[in-house]
C-alpha cells in the first residue's frame, strides 16, 4: 500500500480507510483540530465522528495502534487534489537539447550553432554540447576544450556551465544551463506575444481613425460631383 508522509511525521496512506471500514478495537484518536484524544475504543471513536458529523480516518495504519484523525473526508479528499493540480501546475519538466559539433568547424557553421543554442537556452531549456572527434583528432581534445569554453564565453548572458567539459569516449561533453527557469521564459514569451498583438491593435485603431476622418471630405466632394451632373438632385 503507497503512503506519503503526513502532518504527524508518519506516513498517509494513498488508500485511506474510513468510519466503518475500521476494523482494529482500539485506536489512537486525533481531534478535528489536530489535538491529542489518546487511545480509545474504536466504537467510541466512531460515536465521537458521527456527534461531530465527520468521518473516522485512519492516518497511520502502521501505528501501534494505528492512528485516526476526525475531519471532513469530502473537504480532505477535494482540498488534496487541488493541491495536486497546483503541484503538477508548477512542475517544470526538464528538458535537455543537445547540439554536436566537430573540432574545427568553420566559422559559419558555428555561427549557425551558436544560434540554435541561443534558441535553446533563451526557452529556457538546458544545452548539451557535444564535440565529436574523428581519426587523429583525438590526440588533440585541447582543440575540442577551447571551442566549449568559446561557446560557454559567447552565451553567458543567458546561459552558465552546469557541466564542465569532460572525455566521453570519442567526444567531449559540455551542458549548459539557462539562467531563466522554463516558466519564466515562457511568461516572456507569452508577454512578448501579447505587447506584439496590442502593437498590432493599435496600428489597426489609427489607419481605422485615418480612414474615418477623411471620409466626411470624400463624401462631400462625391456631392459636389453629383449635384454639378444634375442640380435639381436633392441629396
Amino acid at each position: 500500500m503507497a503512503s506519503a508522509p503526513d502532518e504527524f511525521g508518519g506516513h498517509i496512506s494513498t488508500e485511506l480507510r474510513i468510519n466503518e471500514r475500521i476494523r482494529v478495537p482500539e485506536v489512537r484518536l486525533v481531534g478535528p483540530n489536530g489535538e491529542t484524544v489518546g487511545i480509545v475504543p474504536t466504537d467510541q471513536a466512531l460515536k465521537l465522528a458521527q456527534e461531530a458529523d465527520l468521518d473516522l480516518v485512519e492516518i497511520a495504519p502502521m501505528g501501534k495502534p494505528p492512528v485516526c484523525k476526525l475531519m471532513d473526508y469530502g473537504k480532505f479528499k477535494y482540498e488534496n487534489a487541488q493541491k495536486a493540480r497546483e503541484s503538477r501546475r508548477n512542475q517544470t519538466n526538464v528538458i535537455i537539447k543537445e547540439m554536436k559539433l566537430r573540432p574545427k568547424i568553420d566559422q559559419h557553421d558555428y555561427e549557425t550553432k551558436k544560434g540554435h543554442v541561443v534558441r535553446f537556452l533563451k526557452a529556457g531549456d538546458k544545452v548539451k554540447i557535444t564535440i565529436m572527434f574523428r581519426g587523429r583528432e583525438q590526440h588533440r581534445p585541447e582543440l575540442g576544450f577551447r571551442l566549449l569554453q568559446k561557446l560557454a564565453e559567447d552565451v553567458q548572458e543567458l546561459g552558465f556551465v552546469e557541466s564542465s567539459p569532460k572525455q566521453d569516449g570519442r567526444n567531449m561533453i559540455m551542458v549548459l544551463g539557462p539562467h531563466k527557469k522554463k516558466a519564466e521564459a515562457k511568461a516572456e514569451v507569452k508577454a512578448a506575444k501579447q505587447e506584439a498583438a496590442a502593437e498590432r491593435d493599435a496600428e489597426k485603431a489609427a489607419e481605422h481613425a485615418e480612414r474615418t476622418a477623411t471620409q466626411p471630405s470624400t463624401q462631400r466632394k462625391q456631392k459636389r460631383a453629383n449635384e454639378a451632373l444634375d442640380p435639381d438632385i436633392d441629396l
